[in-house]
Parts: C-alpha cells; sequence; structure tokens
C-alpha cells in the first residue's frame, strides 16, 4: 500500500468516526524522541522516516511539519505522495496551532491517540481554540488499525548497570527523588520517560534500537517504588537486585488500575509534556497535580563523578576506533571501491574492536558531498553515494559503551577542495574554537552561549537551522536535557557535571555538509568578587582534518588552540595505536603554520 492509498484508508476511519481531521506526531506513550519501530506510526503514514515531525491529515488535505534539521530529507521522501511540508520556525509558514486556528471551524471534531499524545500537547490545543466549541477524540489508534505488519515490540531481557559505572545505587536515587517529593509536598511520583526510569532503577534493555532504554513506567510514594514492564524482559537475578534496592515489579499494563486506585487525597507530581493523555485521565479529579519537569531529569543530567570519568574513558576508546577508521579510508579508497554505507560498516567494526562497546548510539550519518547538506542524512545500500577522491566527507556517529554514550562529527577531505569548501569549514572551526574556550558565569544558559558559536558564521551571513548543542546521557539517550544550546530560548543554566556537544555547521542544499563536534563536561574554572566561573572540559579526542583549513583565516590565538588540541590528541591515544597509524596521526597532527 502506498502512501496515498493509507491516507485513503485513513480518511475511511475518519469519516466513520466523524472526525474532522487526525493529527499524529513523531511518538510513543512514553514521549521518546527516537521510537521503538512499534510506534513509528507518523512515519507509517507519511512516508518520512526522519525522528521529528507531526502530520495532520483533513479530507482535502495532508500536511506534515518538521524542524530545519530534516528540510531537504522531508522534501525528497513526500515528493511523490500528497503531504505537503509546512518549515518549522520558517517565515511563511504556519505552526501547527496556528494553522489549527486558522482552519479548524466551529464545533469541529479533531482525533488523536490518546495513548501516544502528551498531556501538555492536548492542552496547548484545547487552549488555542477554547472559543471554537472543539471536541478532543482521543480513544482510537487509527493508523494502528490500517498498519497490518505492523512491527512487534521486543522481549529481550533487561540488565542492570553496576555501580561501578552508574556511580550511585537505586537506593540512593529513590532517596534524592523523595526528598525532592517531601519539598513539594507531593505524595506520588508518576514517571513515563523511558530515559529517567532507567536512570532511576539503574536498568538498561534493548527496546528502542541505539538507545538501551525498557518500555515501562514507574510510580513512586514515599513508601514503595514500582516498575510497571512486561516481566519476561526481567530476569530473576534483575528482579531480586531492584527488590533489594526498594523496587517491586507489575505488569505494565497495570499502570492504569494503579493510578485509578489512588487515594482522592493524593498530590501527584508529573510533567504533562512527558505523560501521555490516556494514563493521565486515569487519575482521578480529585487529586491535586502538580505539572513540574520530572526532577530526574536534571538529576540525570548532571553526572557524578564515577559517570564522568568513565566518560572519559569511552571517549579515548571511542577517538582510537575514529582515527583507525580515517586511516583505512585514506589507504583504501586508493585501492578499492568505498560507499557511504560500506565505510560506515568499517567504522562499526572498529567501534566493535573497543573493551566494552555495546551497541552504536545512533545511527552512523555518512554523508558524501550533497548529501551531507542532509542534516540527519542515513545512507542505505539501495540509495547511497560511492566517495570519491575529492570533497568532503561528513560522518557523525557515536557508541554506547558501559563507560558512557559517545556522539562525535568529523568532516574530512577525500581529495581536492574549493575555496568555498575550505572557507566554509574554517568559520565551523573558528565557531567551534570560540565556544570551546568560552568562560562564562554561573547561571549563564546555553541560550546565551550559542552566539559563540554563530558569530564567525554570523559575520558572513551564514546560518545553520539547528542547535549547537545537547545533552548526552550515560549509556542512555544520545539527546538528553534539561540543558541545551540552541538560539530557541532555554533557561536552564549551565551546572558543572553535565555534558553537553559543540556542534555548528554549515549545510549548502546540493553542495556540501560540514560539522565539526566535540564533547564538553561543564566543570569549575574560577571564583572571585565577581562570582563563580565556569568553563568546558574537552572529553572527545579526534583529530581536525588540517587539509580543509585556510590557516590565513585563523588568529594567532585559534591556532594556538588547534596545535595544542591537536598535541592533547596525539599524546591521548598513541599508546593505543598500531604502529602504522601513530605515525599517520602523528602527520594529521601537526602545528597548523606546518601545513
Amino acid at each position: 500500500m502506498n502512501i496515498n492509498d493509507k491516507i485513503k484508508e485513513l480518511r475511511k476511519l475518519m469519516a466513520e468516526k466523524g472526525l474532522d481531521m487526525y493529527i499524529e506526531p513523531s511518538a510513543d506513550p512514553h514521549q521518546s524522541e527516537y521510537l521503538a519501530d512499534h510506534f513509528m506510526t507518523r512515519a507509517f503514514i507519511t512516508g518520512f522516516t526522519g525522528s521529528a515531525g507531526t502530520a495532520l491529515i483533513t479530507d482535502k488535505e495532508a500536511i506534515l511539519w518538521t524542524d530545519g534539521r530534516y528540510f531537504i530529507q522531508a522534501e525528497n521522501q513526500i515528493r511523490d505522495n500528497e503531504f505537503k511540508l509546512y518549515r518549522m520556525n520558517t517565515p511563511g509558514y504556519p505552526s501547527l496551532h496556528e494553522w489549527l486556528e486558522e482552519n479548524v471551524s466551529e464545533g469541529s471534531t479533531i482525533g488523536l491517540n490518546g495513548n501516544i499524545f502528551s498531556q501538555g500537547a492536548v492542552e496547548k490545543i484545547e487552549e488555542k481554540l477554547q472559543e471554537k466549541n472543539i471536541s478532543i477524540h482521543d480513544k482510537d489508534d487509527l493508523i494502528g488499525r490500517i498498519w497490518n505488519d505492523r512491527p512487534e515490540l521486543s522481549l529481550k531481557e533487561a540488565f542492570r548497570l553496576k555501580e561501578e559505572y552508574s556511580g550511585k545505587s537505586t537506593y540512593e536515587k529513590l532517596q534524592d527523588v523523595r526528598k525532592e517529593m517531601e519539598k513539594k509536598k507531593a505524595t506520588h511520583f508518576v514517571l513515563g520517560s523511558l530515559d529517567d526510569i532507567a536512570w532511576l532503577y539503574n536498568i538498561r534493555g534493548w527496546d528502542v534500537e541505539n538507545n538501551p532504554v525498557v518500555i515501562s513506567y514507574a510510580l513512586i510514594s514515599m513508601e514503595y517504588a514500582i516498575l510497571f514492564v512486561d516481566e519476561r524482559k526481567i530476569s530473576e537475578s534483575v528482579k531480586n537486585d531492584l527488590f533489594d534496592t526498594g523496587v517491586v515489579l507489575a505488569d505494565y499494563e497495570s499502570i492504569s488500575k494503579h493510578l485509578e486506585d489512588l487515594s482522592k487525597d493524593s498530590t501527584v507530581i508529573l510533567q504533562k509534556d512527558r505523560i501521555n493523555r490516556s494514563l493521565y485521565n486515569s487519575i482521578p479529579k480529585e487529586c491535586r497535580i502538580i505539572d513540574s519537569e520530572n526532577m530526574t531529569t536534571k538529576m540525570k543530567g548532571i553526572k557524578n563523578t564515577t559517570e564522568i570519568e568513565n566518560q572519559k574513558e569511552a571517549y579515548i576508546k571511542d577517538c582510537v576506533a575514529l582515527t583507525s577508521f580515517f586511516h583505512w579510508l585514506e589507504n583504501e579508497m586508493e585501492i578499492r571501491d568505498i560507499t557511504e554505507v560500506s565505510a560506515a560498516e568499517k567504522l562499526l567494526k572498529f567501534r566493535m574492536e573497543q573493551q566494552g562497546f555495546i551497541q552504536p548510539s545512533f545511527r552512523t550519518i555518512a554523508a558524501y558531498g550533497p548529501n551531507a547538506a542532509m542534516m540527519h542524512y542515513s545512507p542505505s545500500k539501495s540509495s547511497c553515494a560511492r566517495l570519491e577522491k575529492r570533497g568532503l566527507f561528513l560522518v557523525d556517529s557515536g557508541g554506547q559503551y558501559y563507560d558512557g554514550t559517545t556522539d562525535i562529527t568529523r568532516t574530512v577531505a577525500l581529495g581536492e577542495l574549493n575555496e568555498q569548501e575550505k572557507r566554509d569549514f574554517t568559520l565551523v572551526l573558528k565557531g567551534q574554537i570560540n565556544l570551546l574556550s568560552a568562560r562564562f558565569l554561573q547561571g549563564t544558559s546555553g541560550h546565551v552561549l550559542d552566539i559563540l558559536a554563530r558569530q564567525p558564521l554570523w559575520n558572513e551571513g551564514i546560518d545553520y537551522k539547528s542547535g549547537t548543542g545537547h545533552g548526552v546521557g550515560y549509556l542512555l539517550n544520545v539527546h538528553e536535557g534539561p540543558h541545551r544550546i540552541a538560539t530557541a530560548p532555554n533557561n536552564v543554566a549551565m551546572e558543572p557535571g553535565m555534558i553537553v556537544t559543540i556542534e555548528p555547521g554549515v549545510y549548502r542544499e546540493g553542495m556540501h555538509g560540514i560539522r565539526t563536534e566535540n564533547v564538553v563536561v561543564v566543570k569549575d574554572d574560577i571564583e572571585n568578587e565577581w562570582g563563580k566561573f565556569l568553563n568546558f572540559e574537552l572529553l572527545s579526542y579526534c583529530y581536525i582534518d588540517r587539509d580543509c583549513i585556510i590557516p590565513e583565516m585563523l588568529s594567532e590565538q585559534e591556532k594556538i588552540w588547534l596545535d595544542q588540541y591537536h598535541s592533547n590528541v596525539f599524546e591521548k591515544l598513541k599508546d593505543r595505536l598500531s604502529d602504522e597509524v601513530r605515525d599517520w596521526l602523528k602527520a594529521k597532527t601537526k602545528p597548523i603554520s606546518t601545513n
């Protein structure tokens, strides 16, 4: 069934239910960014496979909203079907809520799946349309009804993360959570976000590709802590470990009944944007609700000393793999054809040689030439480019290790570059150095810091339509909050222990894409009469291709920074490389003045 046939089938069901429109977000019951195949309903109905987007279907229109990371990809993937692309945060394109305000008629009925739509998202729609007397029909998964070969959910066994990696026991984490509950006078804490649950209970699993989480819910009171999960995924040893730390198991589906049975004088703390509507509606109406960011999100975002030290080791391993890969690539291109896919497969093999490697942390973006202009491009065997000895090759990749989660991007020259390619690369590098070198006052948010990475590009009238940095989990999701570095407002202050990426870029459609990404941990710097200052400590050490740089565009201070960085790269990696790769890296990390 092609996409247009799927739209026709959906419209038949909409007519049966009396729906004027149906909205399908990229979501699962836990409001995850990355989804198990079973929950990729928005991708199923639109044909667009990016991780972020919302589809809206009426009897006459089919619209897809997505953000700047995916504009090119979405245009390509929906070109032959009825969907129209509405570019988020772009002049001339209304947002979903603006479109609803303009187009929804009085008394309309809006259909959505309450099992995957967050309570917060539904309330925003109701607020925007409060004068139009709309109805929300949230009881049916209509797209699920037309998806005949829908993938099943995983039943692979979960595993415990030992304290030598987590740095803190589940018992201690639950104590911290209960202290926060006590401050807020809450009797219960409902948790639906999978990475928060995995962090709190020190469990990891295989339920979402590249994201080692377990599909589950958590309910915590002052007396008990419950993990709602398909118990077929929990071994007896894991069950006993959980019980020893104060956690009992219950069936995944029974969370609704537990909430329905809460005492009417309960005070429940939850995050409406991270709890699905169906679950929210299970809570007795008489209960007091505190809508607040999950307290576990910030706890998880500030890494403890054990996690940070382990994470440093993970990046050394990861950069050894990357260095070995780029050495292989440079030599093998002389003797054989290499595609984006075969390059990504080889990089995975180098990672698999590292002790403690588990799986990739996301699908490798191996993008040659114009393909790299799609920020989240992912090659496939049926559609990928052959690498040639000219132009730029972008590799954004990462790994899941027991030591932590990695994410790093390098763009390298495969041969001769033109002036614009080198100029763009150098501007990106200048932005990278500018932000990496920053000292900033305690309380500063990533929203304020973002300009430091963009300024060299803005000076040339260039921008990139994505954030500059995101938090990274510990053997968890590669994208993690609450902090980020972006132009979009975000009042979360950077705090010591937060790990964040720094990844400015330039993306020219039909030409090339360039991104240089390093990962840092926020740490204390100096304290004086003007306050406490913080800075960044680098975690990732992989060479930056000097063949892509115009040295004359760098200031003397930037050259000093680059030379010192390359000196550190060589010293940290040399003892873990073969003699051949070590000699090759020595040449790659020569001072920029010797170019």
